[in-house]
């Protein structure tokens, strides 16, 4: 049930972000995060939402991706090999009740980096899961590395 409630925080993210009020100083903006916020959500019900792609995202599917953003650590450590990476630093995410919640991919790095509340470099293959999105995040970077 947490995993599920956490995955629909997360989507939450992709519709309101445009609405939210955030630090603009902190927001971390690119012609790829505008690519990743492209995406649209269509519920079923209320367990099955699915993620609807446009062309503008599908073109770098499987591709080498790259984006700047900050670490939402998934476990506690210092070292961090899987975690969400959004374009907000943490003390403006949805975890202390400010401003909405940013948009975020899932991140699945290779080697394991340091927690740093700095924004970080990452490139890995950008793979879309088509799959119900209340079960596993629908767009992540897997075989990442920072840069």
């Amino acid at each position: 049930m947490k995993k599920l409630s956490f995955i629909l925080l997360l989507l939450a993210g992709f519709g309101f972000s445009a609405k939210a009020q955030h630090d603009p100083n902190d927001q971390i903006l690119s012609e790829n995060w505008d690519v990743i916020g492209s995406v649209d959500f269509k519920t079923v019900k209320d367990t099955e939402m699915y993620a609807i792609f446009g062309n503008d995202i599908k073109k770098h599917a499987n591709k080498p991706f790259e984006l700047e953003g900050y670490i939402v650590p998934i476990k506690d450590g210092m070292k961090q090999t899987k975690f969400m990476l959004s374009t907000l630093p943490i003390n403006q995410c949805f975890y202390c009740g400010k401003n909405g919640v940013p948009i975020m991919v899932l991140v699945e790095l290779a080697e394991p980096i340091k927690f740093t509340y700095q924004t970080v470099k990452i490139k890995g293959t950008l793979k879309l899961s088509a799959g119900n999105a209340m079960d596993n995040p629908p767009i992540s970077l897997l075989n990442a590395k920072a840069i």
